[in-house]
């Protein structure tokens, strides 16, 4: 697959708006593969930052808690907490685009 000349070289912009758009829809499922591959290990890993900011967050037992201190970690954990949601839509999308293109194929027995 070769990729188009950039707008600048001689072409108006937009002239291959319809070839680019197909070609990011014929996505090797490969491919496709391997970034849902990224995309777990990198939930698995942003999953384990969260439990690492719950696990040294100090539980509010009567102690007097800095605010500033508070509000520090609750925007760290919220920004983790949206940041797996993205994650988690995005593998959801890898995995409907390789349902996608795999519906045509029969199944190979193992055997």
């Amino acid at each position: 697959m070769s990729t188009p000349p950039l707008a600048g070289a001689g072409m108006p912009p937009g002239a291959f708006s319809g070839t680019q758009a197909q070609a990011a829809r014929e996505v090797n499922t490969a491919s496709l593969c391997r970034i849902g591959q990224e995309t777990v290990q990198d939930i698995v890993f942003r999953t384990m930052e969260i439990f690492q900011l719950l696990r040294n967050m100090q539980l509010p037992n009567g102690v007097t808690y800095h605010t500033g201190t508070y509000q520090d970690r609750l925007g760290k954990l919220q920004e983790h907490l949206r940041q797996l949601s993205i994650l988690f839509r995005k593998l959801r999308l890898v995995y409907d685009k390789c349902n996608e293109n795999c519906a045509g194929l029969d199944p190979v027995p193992i055997e």
